[in-house]
């Protein structure tokens, strides 16, 4: 999955990190560790990389990440609230101070009238803010995948020169 643009975007990533003097973490489900894969094959991230978890099952992501089983059970596991509940999580316990969390169904089952294939939620942390987005992302399961990474990378360099 580390393609050049991926690697571009790592890369980047990197630079911001050591110039923001900041670690970044990762919480993943659908992307399956996709976003630690780019950043640790990155050259010298174990300077601003602190930890990935992947939390695929609902029941990992409330034992490792703290996600409430109220906001699971009301909202699903694709959803706002969740994404946001796994960001802080990560950051909590690993101490890092930025992070992103990706929650999404890749397909090709798993979708429904209100959540399709492709759909997948974002959050981002930094600086004690956070922000959230939703998308819909076309393709097969490799290309959601591939775009969830990237728009992962993208939102975490942004997070850094916005400050949110």
């Amino acid at each position: 999955m580390i393609d050049e643009t991926i690697r571009r975007l790592a890369t980047s990533l990197g630079e911001h990190c050591r110039r923001y003097d900041c670690q970044v973490v990762t919480a993943e489900s659908c992307t399956g560790g996709g976003v630690a894969e780019a950043i640790t094959a990155i050259a010298g991230s174990s300077g601003w990389f602190e930890t990935g978890y992947v939390t695929y099952s609902n029941a990992a992501k409330q034992r490792l990440l703290g996600v409430s089983e109220a906001s699971l059970e009301r909202w699903g596991a694709v959803s706002e609230s969740v994404v946001r509940e796994m960001v802080a999580g990560a950051c909590q316990d690993s101490g890092a101070r930025l992070g992103v969390a990706i929650s999404g169904i890749a397909g090709p089952d798993g979708g429904s009238a209100d959540k399709p294939v492709g759909t997948v939620w974002l959050a981002w942390a930094y600086g004690g803010r956070t922000t959230a987005e939703c998308h819909v992302f076309p393709g097969n399961r490799d290309e959601v995948r591939r775009a969830a990474v990237i728009r992962s990378l993208e939102g975490l360099i942004e997070s850094l020169e916005t400050g949110a």
